[in-house]
């Protein structure tokens, strides 16, 4: 075999065609090989001479794509003093584009044995641990083109790539799970059916099923348990794992932007699949583990921000590498739309504190490809200070935990929430517009992966995982729910009414607030994961979406609130009143000619709202004015923009309530949204009422009126057909 000198970058095994470039980094290197697989078991080993600023290398002319390779790595193993090699383990390549099989868990894959584990474990891990592949790079993106939609424009669904398709009655058999299920149209209809502007996953990146859950019979099914930060998880490519799944994911992101979808990756770089000081050697650890890891005072251990055993070191230049390499490979090799950091707090762990203005966030702002793409963090995490709402830098946007809380809390009737509730509705700028950023800094949620679907948000009130095997002790314990009267499933018609009336609430408050709205998959249809707030490790139909069969009577229902889904979705993407890309002024906005505030707060009874209504110990209720016509943000082209004017009318009380519609803003309104009645729409079609009239509010309910105006959206006419507005 011919070995040449190669070259140091690009990291990991890079085809060009004719051969291929292997470059691998350690500082705690003696002696690395480079170990070729071969079908037979055996394996061919090729020691990388050169060493150039502690990255080996080399090129071997011949080596295609689909070769399948690891890398044995020659050094101290002291634990005591952090060092943790043994070239019995046949490591992961950390920039492999894609691997290969799965974990067949046993003593072999730990660098140490279980009755003694001070004492050298020397079983080979090759027989029993996945392999990085060669893969081909070239691809034929014909004419796709990024769909780059407007924050102020973004709907996101949140779906698992297996979850959303597992079961969907209109994909062939060998499609379900799957990147090429992503692709299929029904998926796709689904999705721009629904109004989707975009599709974030649920992380694809190659990930690790726990040991200890396959013991339990149990998987890793969200996948935040990363190995691999280049690769596409194998287990969700329908035709192959040697490569294969890298072009499967390619054609799905080229047949999601030709439906003007976008593509975001939940991704997870605050730890690795290699856990804690007991944890297995696949990659990370036995290539140097001290510049990967945040070990403790005593290095044998591992610091933790992140509940999973380790956590990544973000002040070693090697890791911020490997990062940003990812990132950029993503965003341009991939293609994808951008990122949603899971536990993004880790990340800006520089040393100890959450440090705002670590290194990470500077090398984001500065990198040309990854600061031009959507980034969205989860801006807590388990360690002290971790819970950093509001406080990421100004380019990213953030999961707003305290919209999630104050909705609940509303709509569930807890005392004293009226007040939150308005800044969480007109954006939070509270915790956004100190830093110069707007309303879009919001990615507003009620429902997400980890906790209740929508359903049992108001289905329960204490969480059911007792199938996670755990006597129920995982998972959040206060989950803001409200079960509306019975624990679980019940056949009461007035428990049932109530519930569908809460999940109508929360979509349309949702759709109807301030900033960037994120659905979780299957809640537009009333998804159930019978009272599972921690869903994690359910591979099963416990957590795939079950699409609704129009002949079952649960069925019809589900698919009325996916209609009203729709509605609201479509409602939100024709009028730019809701989706504002500045916060309100609250008062009359200069040179719109209109002399009404751009947004007025009303009681109950028509009457603007006063100090001593907000702080009202049980107030629930009010009435917000949006003016169409003082919108002060320009159009794309500098132009005005219009709207029409809006009335939205919360009744979070137990009991139905008068509103009176104010005097001075409008003399003749339309209802064209009731979460009262079980359509979610007025059945009048629009029912016509005028300033000064009474309307009678169900027990907790809902009511949006529209005043039409000069408006430059889609224009709507409070007509509805199957759901979606074509006026």
């Amino acid at each position: 075999m011919q070995v040449w000198p190669g070259q140091a970058y690009p990291l990991g095994a890079t085809y060009d065609g004719a051969g291929t470039n292997f470059a691998v980094f350690s500082e705690a290197a003696e002696r690395i090989e480079l170990c070729l697989l071969h079908d037979d078991g055996s394996e061919t080993a090729v020691e990388l001479r050169e060493n150039d600023a502690f990255v080996r290398h080399a090129y071997l002319p011949g080596i295609m794509p689909g070769q399948r390779y690891g890398f044995r790595l020659h050094g101290p193993y002291e634990p005591e003093r952090g060092d943790r090699c043994n070239a019995a383990k046949l490591l992961l390549d950390p920039y492999a584009k894609a691997v290969s099989g799965r974990i067949a868990w046993g003593e072999e894959v730990y660098g140490y044995h279980f009755d003694r584990p001070d004492r050298r474990n020397d079983l080979d891990s090759a027989p029993h641990t996945m392999t990085s592949v060669v893969v081909n790079p070239y691809f034929d993106w014909g004419d796709d083109r990024r769909p780059r939609t407007d924050y102020h424009r973004t709907v996101i669904y949140e779906a698992h790539v297996k979850g959303l398709t597992m079961l969907h009655p209109r994909l062939p058999e060998e499609l379900r799970g799957t990147y090429a299920a992503l692709a299929h149209p029904a998926i796709i209809e689904h999705l721009t059916e629904l109004g989707v502007t975009t599709l974030e996953l649920m992380p694809v990146h190659q990930f690790v099923h726990d040991h200890r859950l396959v013991d339990a019979g149990l998987a890793n099914y969200w996948g935040y348990n990363t190995i691999g930060f280049f690769a596409p998880h194998n287990a969700y490519a329908s035709w192959g794992d040697r490569g294969q799944q890298v072009l499967e994911f390619k054609s799905a992101v080229r047949a999601l932007h030709q439906a003007g979808i976008e593509v975001i990756l939940d991704v997870v770089y605050n730890h690795t699949a290699e856990g804690n000081h007991l944890g297995p050697t696949l990659s990370f650890r036995g290539l140097d583990n001290a510049s990967y890891y945040r070990l403790a005072e005593d290095p044998r251990y591992y610091m933790d921000t992140t509940g999973t055993g380790n956590s990544l070191l973000m002040r070693s230049p090697h890791v911020l590498q490997l990062i940003m390499d990812s990132l950029r490979y993503w965003a341009t090799e991939m293609r994808v739309d951008g990122f949603r950091f899971d536990l993004a707090a880790t990340l800006a762990r520089q040393f100890h504190e959450v440090d705002r203005l670590s290194s990470f966030f500077d090398l984001v702002q500065q990198d040309p490809v990854v600061s031009q793409v959507k980034l969205i963090a989860e801006p807590w995490d388990v360690g002290e200070g971790g819970y950093q709402v509001g406080n990421f830098p100004p380019l990213w946007t953030e999961w707003n935990g305290k919209y999630r809380d104050t909705v609940r809390d509303l709509w569930r009737g807890e005392p004293r929430t009226l007040a939150e509730f308005a800044s969480r509705l007109t954006g939070s700028s509270d915790l956004y517009q100190g830093d110069g950023r707007r309303p879009l800094a919001s990615v507003n949620f009620v429902t997400c992966h980890d906790g209740f679907t929508l359903h049992d948000l108001v289905s329960y009130d204490s969480k059911h995982n007792e199938a996670n095997g755990e006597a129920n002790r995982d998972g959040e314990n206060h989950n803001r729910s409200w079960n509306c009267g019975a624990e679980g499933e019940t056949d009461d018609p007035a428990i049932l009414a109530l519930r569908g009336r809460q999940m109508r609430n929360f979509i349309a408050t949702l759709m109807l607030s301030q900033g960037v709205p994120m659905l979780s998959h299957g809640d537009e249809f009333a998804r159930t994961q019978r009272g599972n707030n921690n869903a994690y490790c359910q591979d099963s139909d416990l957590s795939w979406v079950h699409w609704p069969d129009p002949a079952d009577p649960a069925g019809a229902a589900a698919l009325e609130l996916m209609r009203f889904t729709r509605t609201l979705v479509w409602l939100r993407r024709d009028h730019p009143v809701f989706r504002r890309r500045r916060f309100f002024h609250g008062r009359p906005v200069e040179g719109t000619h209109d002399e009404l505030s751009d947004i007025v707060w009303f009681t109950p009874e028509g009457e603007e709202m006063r100090q001593g209504d907000w702080q009202a110990v049980h107030a629930q209720s009010l009435t917000v004015f949006l003016n169409g016509s003082a919108i002060s943000e320009p159009g794309p082209r500098g132009e005005r923009v219009h709207d029409d004017s809006f009335l939205l009318m919360f009744n979070a009380h137990h009991e139905a309530l008068d509103f009176t519609v104010p005097v001075d803003h409008g003399s003749l309104w339309q209802v064209v949204v009731d979460t009262g009645e079980p359509t979610g729409v007025d059945p009048g079609s629009g029912a016509k009422v005028g300033a000064g009239d009474r309307l009678t509010l169900m027990d907790r309910s809902l009511m949006v009126l529209q005043r039409p105006g000069q408006s430059t959206g889609r224009r709507a006419s409070g007509r509805f057909e199957g759901g979606r507005n074509r006026g």
